[in-house]
């Protein structure tokens, strides 16, 4: 009954959402090009099943390979930052302006000059630096704004700064990870797809949809699905290790 409760207002909103989108296309006679019927997309979809499967696999492992760098290489920053306060003043506008690099700009460049136009590293990498930054500020958050009141009691009990860090700080910086990893894990998907439309490899989800807005809209609405469902595995895969370490601390 606790899983229906949870899942069973997003079935039933998901559900009366196509069952109005199908009536909408049946009664105002909307043409495939302006907007298909989910019945259409849906037959498409099964039909290129295996085809999008391939792709979405493919752009799931670039963002995938890109957010576990990210999460690791900005929470292991973040424990360098609160040592170490020159570096977060150097570090942190650094991270600021790399985020602010538009994908439009990193990636040619990176396949251009660094891995070649066959390479999945640079979509790879533009990947890892958006999760990086995220998970950097969110981290940081966590490890600096402890309660007060925590680091008084443990200065009192003589605790040194490795063990103020382990019962005080990692703790307070978990629920920052996990939302940062919230915050990410659909980012990664996106940043993957749209790094797909400026160089390298032709065989990703994005460029599925390029080639197919020529033909049938139906198509290309399947591959949509095919990134819809990987952003949503992504978000629910977060979601399911936030709570799996909400049942690990409970338990200890």
């Amino acid at each position: 009954m606790r899983l229906l409760r949870g899942i069973g207002p997003p079935v039933v909103f998901g559900v009366a959402f196509l069952a109005v989108w199908e009536l909408v296309v049946r009664a105002f006679d909307l043409k495939p090009f302006v907007l298909p019927a989910p019945t259409s997309i849906w037959s498409a979809f099964t039909e290129r099943f295996s085809d999008v499967v391939d792709k979405t696999l493919l752009t799931g492992s670039n963002a995938l390979v890109g957010l576990i760098f990210g999460v690791v290489f900005g929470v292991v920053v973040s424990f360098v930052m609160m040592r170490f306060r020159l570096l977060d003043q150097i570090v942190t506008p650094l991270a600021v302006a790399l985020n602010a690099v538009p994908i439009v700009v990193l990636v040619p460049v990176l396949n251009n000059m660094l891995f070649g136009t066959t390479s999945q590293v640079p979509r790879r990498l533009m990947v890892t630096l958006i999760v990086f930054f995220v998970v950097l500020v969110n981290v940081s958050k966590g490890l600096r704004q402890v309660d007060q009141t925590h680091m008084e009691l443990m200065k009192s009990y003589a605790a040194s700064p490795t063990e103020i860090l382990r019962k005080v700080r990692i703790p307070n910086a978990l629920p920052y990870l996990f939302t940062a990893l919230k915050i990410s894990a659909p980012l990664a998907v996106i940043t993957a797809f749209v790094s797909e439309y400026f160089g390298g490899p032709q065989n990703g989800l994005a460029n599925a949809v390029t080639n197919s807005l020529n033909g049938s809209k139906d198509v290309t609405w399947a591959y949509v699905i095919g990134a819809s469902t990987l952003g949503l595995t992504f978000y629910l895969i977060s979601i399911a290790l936030e709570s799996a370490a909400e049942k690990v601390n409970r338990s200890a």
